[in-house]
């Protein structure tokens, strides 16, 4: 196996190794398989293009780039604005779906005070009920 460079190398280890991290963390269930596919598919295209000296000119002649290292660079940018496209979309999207649940328990917190019931606030028990005033 021919590498370009010391980093071609590293980069190609570096990829495999952040296959294997991302498997690691699926299977401990901390990151969802969503998610998990982009880092894979990110990182088994990083390694193909480390250990694949001829695939990885190829692509830096395609793209017009003029060094090997630069098109690895690109790729790992173009990753990360990916990437932060789409924790925007999920952080917009959960941000939307707080404001509605907490709409929601409003209105239902609103209907249970004009039926006359009490509640304690979330969270919380009601005072007395644990002997030491609402404070755990």
């Amino acid at each position: 196996m021919h590498f370009l460079s010391r980093t071609q190398e590293i980069s190609a280890f570096c990829a495999l190794a952040l296959v294997l991290v991302v498997l690691e963390l699926v299977r401990r269930r901390r990151l969802s398989e969503e998610f998990s596919l982009l880092w894979v598919v990110a990182s088994l295209a990083m390694a193909a293009l480390g250990f694949s000296t001829p695939l990885l000119q190829a692509v830096t002649r395609g793209l017009g780039i003029r060094y090997e290292s630069s098109t690895a660079f690109a790729f790992g940018v173009a990753f990360g604005i990916v990437m932060m496209l789409h924790m925007a979309v999920q952080l917009s999207r959960l941000g939307r779906e707080n404001h509605t649940l907490t709409r929601e328990l409003a209105l239902l917190r609103h209907e249970l005070e004009a039926q006359g019931g009490t509640h304690a606030p979330l969270g919380r028990p009601e005072a007395g009920a644990s002997g030491t005033g609402g404070r755990a």
